[in-house]
């Protein structure tokens, strides 16, 4: 029942957002109101989309990580790793730096020029606040009581987790509804998992659906915001699986598509691979 309210939730407040917007949106074109700018962005096609999509589903994975936590750490937890992303996700989307470089190396490489990006901020700050997440989870561990040496690698590890987890959806976020299925791979084979898992999942899942109709429609995009914080959400249920194996496994996983992401277009490799295009495309207008 946790996980159908943990859903439930963030579809609500996710398509609370979003009507909100378009009700909004509709009013500027009646009253002549300009209906571009900083919410506005224009997407591969050369459409017009609103970042009403991140938003929404940046208020859908904190309200769903609120709920489906069911102690107040871990609760509070998820809160902290989904709205700490989503609103470093909303400063970069809003102050974007004219001509920063791209990518984990090109932040590096700024910031070593003393260029503090907002590309920058998120590659700190998301990191940080996912080890505050991770340090206060409230998890049951397959194996006997730990020591600290094995709760520190412990908290290192689940951070990394989370952080590497958001930005492995925001890299995904390159063409409609890409990231919201990279998010429904990671989050679907969890909704079985007992306890915290399965209910974060559902979160997740529950967000997805929300914002499946106006992201692959094209009237929305989730921008960083909605990436960040939805990957922050994925990651959560990912930390909370009490398999230490499993969980090094799903990090080594997010780390080496990360750094493969650095070398090579996710793009291209879906558009040469059949069954990889067919999925990326399903749901696309055509």
């Amino acid at each position: 029942m946790r996980r159908v309210v943990a859903a439930l939730a963030g579809a609500a407040a996710t398509a609370v957002v979003l009507r909100a917007w378009s009700e909004r949106s509709r009013a500027s074109v009646a009253t002549g109101e300009p209906t571009t700018g900083r919410w506005q962005r224009t997407n591969y096609r050369g459409r017009t989309v609103s970042l009403s999509g991140g938003l929404a589903a940046a208020v859908g994975a904190g309200t769903a990580a609120a709920v489906a936590g069911g102690t107040w750490r871990t609760s509070a937890a998820g809160t902290l790793a989904t709205a700490g992303a989503g609103l470093l996700g909303l400063v970069d989307d809003q102050t974007p730096d004219p001509g920063a470089a791209r990518g984990l190396r090109g932040h590096l490489r700024a910031l070593g020029r003393g260029e503090v990006t907002t590309g920058a901020m998120k590659l700190l700050g998301i990191p940080a606040l996912s080890l505050a997440a991770a340090a206060m989870l409230d998890r049951q561990t397959s194996h006997g009581p730990s020591t600290p040496a094995r709760r520190s690698l412990d908290v290192l590890c689940s951070g990394a987790l989370i952080a590497g987890t958001a930005n492995l959806v925001n890299l995904f976020d390159l063409r409609p509804g890409r990231a919201l299925k990279v998010t429904g791979a990671l989050s679907a084979p969890l909704l079985a998992a007992p306890g915290p898992t399965g209910r974060v999942a559902a979160g997740a899942c529950g967000v997805l659906a929300a914002s499946w109709d106006d992201d692959l429609g094209e009237r929305t995009m989730l921008g960083d915001t909605g990436a960040n914080a939805l990957g922050a959400l994925a990651g959560t249920a990912l930390a909370l699986l009490p398999s230490a194996a499993v969980r090094t496994g799903a990090l080594a996983g997010v780390v080496t598509l990360i750094a493969v992401s650095e070398k090579v277009s996710f793009s291209a490799v879906i558009e040469q691979v059949a069954a990889l295009r067919t999925l990326d495309r399903w749901g696309r207008q055509p």
